[in-house]
């Protein structure tokens, strides 16, 4: 078994594609566009303990909401996995060519030129 797809041996864990989908409601609140769309997200995996880690970013390093993403991260969260512990990143930087299809046509019905 991978350390990715599963925690310890005999323990049920949300799969990763179904942790990422329930990351689609964590709406940046500046840019109104989820945090999986907009490339905020660089990496899920579970830990030997089983506690899912998440490896993401902001569009800056002082961004003044930071608390309010891990609040919704955690209220988000909290029916799909028992524990998480969050990861800020900042390497590589975010940038606007990390926003998926989704994320830019998400941002244009907002009114971005992107």
């Amino acid at each position: 078994m991978s350390e990715s797809t599963q925690a310890q041996q005999g323990s049920a864990v949300t799969p990763l594609d179904e942790v990422e989908e329930a990351l689609k409601d964590v709406i940046d609140p500046e840019l109104g566009v989820n945090i999986v769309d907009l490339g905020l997200l660089y990496g899920l995996k579970y830990a030997e303990d089983g506690v899912l880690l998440i490896d993401m970013t902001l569009t800056t390093a002082a961004c003044p909401l930071t608390d309010i993403i891990e609040e919704q991260v955690a209220s988000t969260l909290e029916s799909v996995v028992d524990e998480h512990r969050l990861n800020w990143v900042w390497m590589p930087p975010w940038g606007p060519e990390k926003i998926t299809d989704d994320g830019r046509d998400q941002m244009r019905a907002l009114g971005f030129n992107i």
